[in-house]
């Protein structure tokens, strides 16, 4: 198996975040562009505003390297009119893939028809322009039942408006890596939640995302049924080694 083909390489911080300057920030948003490129992860996944600049440097060297931003990044709350803009923006700018932070929140509270539009309008959206689309649900967020819940709901949704073939560019994807846990629990995935995504996503794929810290943990969640691992430890994880990234 080569694990390098599951792996979506993240970098998700804002200058602010990393407590570095914008330029800083930049040329670090370019070396892990390029470290992605050098060692042919599957993608590379970054904040919107610095899509353009992946853009042009793997169209530079000829990459296969895919690109994928995050939309509604990382509370979600806002509207789908909102997160479509911005999707759109992603697209002229060079994204493949749109990990969209479904309204977790409106979710709690009931609003269940909202965030069922949410999921048909952003899954329209992608599909028509040949983008794979994944459904970020913040497990962290949520309790058991939940996760259960509303994994279904957007299974529920792809299997009544799309055609299979195009189910395999819809993800159920567990985590921004960025919710802050009250009790200081993973705000990550973790195996129980992986298999309760698993169990209640397909045929929808899975995409299992922070808190993965070592190559026989990415490997477990593959034996699984993951399909894509998203960490910003890429390297260290391919090459076996234990690493203390937060996401």
């Amino acid at each position: 198996m080569n694990i390098k083909s599951y792996l979506d390489s993240t970098y998700l911080k804002t200058a602010k975040q990393a407590k570095i300057s914008e330029k800083e920030n930049t040329v670090l948003v370019q070396n892990f562009v390029q470290e992605t490129i050098d060692e042919m992860f599957k993608l590379v996944m970054i904040r919107p505003d610095k899509v353009g600049l992946a853009k042009k440097l793997i169209d530079s060297q000829n990459s296969k390297v895919l690109i994928g931003t995050v939309i509604g990044f990382p509370e979600g709350t806002n509207t789908i009119e909102e997160k479509l803009i911005e999707a759109k923006q992603a697209i002229k700018d060079g994204a493949d893939e749109l990990d969209f932070v479904i309204n977790f929140e409106a979710f709690k509270l009931g609003e269940i028809n909202l965030v069922k539009q949410e999921v048909l309008q952003g899954t329209q959206f992608a599909l028509q322009h040949n983008k794979t689309i994944k459904w970020i649900i913040e497990i962290a967020a949520l309790n058991g039942a939940q996760i259960i819940q509303i994994t279904s709901l957007i299974k529920n949704v792809v299997a009544a408006n799309f055609k299979e073939i195009e189910f395999e560019n819809v993800f159920v994807k567990s985590s921004t890596g960025f919710y802050k846990t009250l009790d200081g629990s993973p705000n990550g995935a973790t195996f129980p939640a992986i298999i309760a995504m698993l169990e209640n996503a397909f045929p929808l794929p899975v995409k299992a995302s922070g808190g993965i810290k070592t190559k026989e943990e990415a490997l477990e969640m593959i034996k699984l049924g993951v399909k894509r691992i998203g960490t910003s430890s890429a390297k260290a994880i391919s090459e076996g080694i234990e690493t203390s990234g937060s996401y």
